[in-house]
């Protein structure tokens, strides 16, 4: 028997307990208050620049550790999304107008923060041809001119499949491109209803193809079996994809699926350890990992 297969064992007992406490978050899931004077240095920085970032936007627990070490994640194309997944908390409605000056805003703050290395990822703004494609190629355009040493990661929504809108991203092209798959192929329904497996499998296909490190993200604990896991696992793999990042889905409001179980670390060792063997490069798996979380070491460790 395998050692997945022991753990799924495992797991369905455990889960018929969790269905009780679901309500109680086990230790490894608790985290500190945001606090200390890099934090509020980063916070204010963004409120100064009419920025959004998604450590606060999706309730990110890693916010402390992140900005206590001058590392966030903006988030551009404005706070409001078009699309209705079933696990983020980040606002769904008519975006506002777009906002040709922000990635100038952004530059500026990566140069204030000094970063080395830079996460850019955005709300999903469908009713646009390029799907705020553009924007993105401006904001990596500008942060090389500013600082030449720093790397730039974009963790980019579908775009709705349309390549011409690949192409404007290509015109400045990131150092990573991050495209999450969230979730397995069953859960698409509940989970990115608007979203397609088979049209984000090949979005990371045709960026790995034009000679780019790629990377994607998963969330356990929504509902699916290992067994999906480490088949989805393959599926990204097997189109170019190098970093791995595997976190525990937590509900942000009542009104958003509910989570199947929390997950042990045990469990998210064993998916470490079967995605290197798979062949990724960099695997990021534990309870509390989330897109951009040492997203900084990734890119020191990829090249």
């Amino acid at each position: 028997m395998s050692v997945i297969n022991q753990y799924q064992r495992k797991f369905k007992e455990e889960k018929e307990s969790y269905s009780t406490e679901l309500g109680k978050r086990p230790n490894w899931l608790k985290v500190k208050l945001p606090t200390g004077d890099n934090y509020t240095d980063v916070r204010n920085l963004m409120r100064r620049q009419k920025l959004h970032t998604v450590c606060e936007e999706a309730k990110c627990p890693n916010i402390a550790e992140c900005w206590n070490a001058r590392s966030a994640t903006f988030m551009i194309l404005g706070d409001t999304c078009t699309r209705s997944c079933g696990f983020c908390n980040i606002k769904v409605g008519i975006p506002n107008e777009l906002d040709l000056n922000e990635p100038r805003r952004v530059a500026d703050s990566v140069k204030e923060l000094n970063l080395r290395h830079v996460v850019i990822t955005s709300v999903n703004r469908d009713e646009l041809k390029d799907g705020g494609a553009a924007i993105f190629r401006e904001c990596v355009k500008l942060i090389n001119e500013e600082m030449y040493d720093t790397t730039v990661e974009i963790l980019i929504p579908d775009f709705r499949g349309v390549e011409e809108a690949f192409e404007i991203i290509m015109q400045n092209p990131p150092d990573i491109l991050n495209h999450n798959l969230e979730t397995v192929p069953r859960l698409y329904k509940v989970v990115r209803p608007q979203a397609k497996y088979e049209r984000s499998l090949s979005l990371i296909k045709w960026f790995k193809e034009k000679g780019l490190k790629t990377k994607s993200g998963i969330m356990v604990g929504i509902g699916e079996e290992p067994e999906e896991v480490l088949t989805l696992m393959d599926d990204i793999v097997n189109n170019g994809c190098d970093i791995l990042t595997i976190g525990q889905y937590l509900q942000p409001t009542k009104n958003h699926l509910p989570v199947d179980r929390y997950v042990s670390p045990e469990e998210f060792n064993i998916y470490k350890e079967e995605g290197l063997k798979k062949g990724f490069r960099i695997v990021e798996s534990s309870p509390l990992v989330r897109s951009s979380y040492h997203a900084d070491r990734h890119a020191r460790a990829i090249f």
